[in-house]
């Protein structure tokens, strides 16, 4: 009997590299990583880093020059309906409704799902974010983070097996970006089948306060992993309070060091 596929997101000696000024960069080199079911991994590092074209190459949409990514085992060679993505900007479309966003999403992904399947599904994540009676407005007439919210919901109704978010909430205020955290949390731990979640973000403290672990990227030349970093903090988490904590201390100054020139030289002195 042939052994199960392991279930989680696999990375192997990903590479990845740009032609800028006329030069090939390499912005990902030899990266390695799994993130296992039940896991959310934030991405952290400086602009050019790579994080952002990591993602999107979990996602399908950026093609590696060489190693592979694998979800369940399964090579990933494109987009697919096991992986949904949330962007800063929303990426709504702008002449449906919220609801119809959703519904579309839906059935766009899991096409086998029947209509009224697709608009239970709409209901059920426009309602867990609040926005059920908003559900008939289009994005342009509602507020920027209502239109993130949207975006979440409809990255959760196509049921992927993981959800990818490129600095979901870095265009929104703090008191947004708060309670969008807290949403996106709830909905990943209660009311969704989504087992893996990797973000991008620059918060030091987003990043803490998320994550099960905090992957931190380097520019060129060094290596594009400098750390990975676990947070052993108790779900859930209360933004007051754990700030006070020992350990979310610890992991916050160990990412100000790292993401310092100094700290960055260390470790890639460290690799090399």
């Amino acid at each position: 009997m042939s052994a199960e596929p392991r279930r989680a997101l696999e990375v192997r000696g990903a590479w990845k590299s740009f032609v800028h000024d006329g030069r090939a960069q390499a912005v990902l080199r030899g990266i390695d990583l799994t993130v296992e079911p039940g896991e959310l991994v934030s991405l952290i590092g400086h602009s050019g880093c790579g994080k952002s074209t990591l993602i999107r190459a979990l996602g399908g949409l950026v093609k590696l020059d060489g190693g592979t990514i694998r979800l369940d085992g399964a090579l990933v060679t494109g987009p697919g309906p096991d992986r949904a993505m949330v962007f800063q900007n929303y990426s709504l479309l702008p002449r449906l409704s919220l609801v119809n966003n959703v519904r579309a999403a839906v059935r766009s992904a899991r096409p086998d799902k029947s209509r009224a399947a697709a608009d239970d599904a709409a209901e059920r994540y426009l309602t867990a974010v609040g926005l059920w009676d908003a559900k008939d407005k289009k994005p342009g007439q509602v507020s920027g983070g209502m239109q993130q919210r949207a975006a979440v919901a409809r990255a959760f109704a196509v049921e992927p097996r993981v959800l990818l978010a490129d600095e979901p909430f870095g265009a929104l205020d703090a008191l947004t970006r708060a309670r969008l955290q807290a949403q996106l949390i709830e909905l990943w731990t209660s009311e969704s089948d989504t087992e893996i979640v990797v973000m991008v973000t620059h918060g030091i403290d987003e990043a803490i306060l998320l994550s099960d672990r905090i992957v931190v990227m380097g520019n060129p030349p060094g290596p594009s992993v400098v750390d990975v970093i676990p947070v052993e903090l108790a779900r859930p988490r209360d933004r007051v309070s754990v700030i006070d904590d020992p350990h979310y201390r610890e992991v916050q100054e160990r990412l100000l060091h790292l993401l310092t020139a100094e700290g960055l030289a260390d470790a890639n002195g460290r690799a090399a």
